[in-house]
């Protein structure tokens, strides 16, 4: 079985976050989601709409996704490649390079082009201006 993992806060859920759960899923047979927690995106700087847990309840709901795990800090991403026991890590290309040195070796790393359309933050700055 070949097993995926991606990262991210998964707020504001939209087509562009469903795409790329898709295409992660098509790398392999399992895909797991590591969700920034609450407390990290405080850490980020970043502040969620949605609270850790409804977020994790909507990415649950994808039929892409077999699991979802909390994201406690930046440097988490070589444990969790080991304790799942992950093959292939992707990530959108706005990330390209940024995990080469801290995941090399230990598995596949794919940066999937983003959908050009769409972001959260395009969302909140469109909202804002209604």
């Amino acid at each position: 079985m070949k097993r995926v993992i991606t990262y991210g806060t998964y707020d504001l859920l939209h087509y562009g976050h469903i795409e790329l759960l898709r295409r992660a899923k098509a790398l392999g047979d399992y895909l797991v989601v590591v969700l920034s927690s609450d407390e990290f995106n405080a850490v980020k700087g970043k502040r969620a709409y949605f609270p850790y847990e409804e977020r994790k309840a909507m990415v649950e709901a994808i039929r892409y996704v077999d699991l979802v795990v909390p994201e406690y800090d930046w440097d988490q991403k070589p444990d969790d490649v080991k304790k799942y026991d992950i093959d292939v890590f992707v990530m959108g290309d706005d990330w390209t390079g940024k995990f080469d040195e801290q995941l090399e070796g230990l598995c596949e790393i794919v940066y999937l082009p983003r959908t050009p359309e769409i972001s959260t933050t395009q969302i909140k700055q469109d909202m804002q201006i209604r």
